[in-house]
């Protein structure tokens, strides 16, 4: 039976690994490094936890399911997930990506894949085709849609088609609205990656990345890359994982709600200059966004007018917590140029709008004249 996405957040648990016969309604957590073999040349499907557990792969094929994936391959980070991903390529190779993305991959490409002989080539996917900067050594594309900060909406379909008639690789992050809003696989893309840390897990009490492919040969290579790096999630982080989804459906649900109301309520605000979601009209990838995504997500940023109101802003609030990360149930608000993305060198910062008036709000499911409170009190 085809269950719809919410019911799969809940019920794919039932439908996974086979291992667990005790009737458990929550899989068990397999604390254990290494397993025994029945004999010699016999084996249970288990050998050593850094190649698969039976916990791991419960919530790899969750999520793989949630994604319409062939296989999902868990890390123990966004950045872990992202790392395995850029070894799919060898030195020459010219890998196409957003310029405005997370500060991490950012480091990750600029520090380590240039270093490691990787071309890669930034290019604004929301405004720009990439098919003038495709050469006989580009391998593939990488971007997230929306991007984090600036919430540019990437149209996946119009790129992936562009990727497949050159024979590259389409790689989506798709972390800032979780498989309950968007499936890129379904729109041609050929990898998923999600940091699982964010609304997958949902709690802000664990780390973890994803890969999911959409073919076989794909998956084959990164579970010999997983397993040959090991930085592969634990066995109680993936049941903390396992957990969160079950709850992934109403959460995304209340917390997009939520973000709305705030953007509706800051575009009135005269401190605010800028406000950028897509969920609102007039942002440019609205349209976009109705026609590939299920949602516009909680994630959502916005300018004031001093540089002056940031420090008062983020000193004052009480219950919107100033932190790092998002896709949890509280809503945290981040200062892009001094964390998320402190080491975007200022020229790229400058050219994506990210400057020392922008904050950007990852909006929790607290009630939301709370919330409106809050902001109401810092800001005034």
């Amino acid at each position: 039976m085809a269950y719809r996405v919410a019911t799969k957040c809940i019920h794919l648990e039932q439908q996974g690994v086979t291992c667990d016969r005790s009737g458990a309604v929550s899989f068990p957590i397999y604390q254990s490094a290494t397993f025994a073999h029945p004999g010699l040349g016999e084996s249970t499907g288990y050998d050593y936890s850094r190649l698969q557990n039976p916990t791991r792969q419960q919530v790899e094929e969750v999520v793989a399911g949630l994604e319409s994936g062939v296989d999902g391959i868990a890390f123990s980070s966004g950045m872990a997930a992202v790392s395995a991903v850029m070894e799919l390529f060898s030195p020459g190779d010219r890998v196409i990506i957003d310029e405005d993305l997370y500060g991490g991959s950012v480091r990750l490409f600029s520090a380590i894949s240039e270093k490691n002989g990787l071309e890669i080539l930034r290019i604004n996917l929301a405004k720009e085709s990439p098919e003038a900067y495709i050469t006989g050594q580009t391998k593939a594309i990488f971007f997230e849609t929306p991007t984090n900060p600036m919430m540019n909406v990437v149209d996946i379909a119009k790129v992936t088609a562009i990727a497949k008639s050159h024979g590259l690789l389409t790689i989506v992050d798709n972390t800032f609205l979780s498989p309950y809003l968007q499936n890129p696989l379904a729109l041609g893309a050929d990898l998923v990656i999600h940091s699982g840390t964010k609304y997958l897990g949902g709690h802000n009490d664990t780390l973890a990345g994803f890969v999911v492919a959409g073919t076989a040969k794909l998956a084959e290579q990164l579970r010999y890359i997983s397993k040959t790096i090991g930085a592969v999630l634990a066995p109680m982080d993936s049941w903390l994982i396992l957990r969160g989804i079950k709850t992934l459906a109403l959460r995304m649900e209340k917390a997009q709600q939520n973000a709305f109301h705030i953007a509706r309520w800051l575009e009135e605000r005269p401190e605010v200059v800028r406000v950028i979601y897509p969920g609102l009209p007039g942002h440019p990838g609205h349209g976009i966004m109705k026609k590939q995504a299920r949602g516009f997500g909680a994630m959502l940023t916005f300018e004031v007018n001093d540089k002056k109101l940031v420090e008062k802003l983020l000193q004052r609030l009480k219950l919107i917590l100033f932190a790092e990360s998002l896709g949890g149930v509280e809503t945290l608000i981040t200062y892009p140029i001094t964390q998320t993305h402190a080491d975007v060198p200022a020229e790229r910062l400058a050219e994506n709008g990210i400057n020392d008036r922008v904050l950007r709000l990852s909006v929790g499911i607290e009630d939301i004249s709370d919330l409106l409170a809050d902001l109401n009190q810092a800001l005034s």
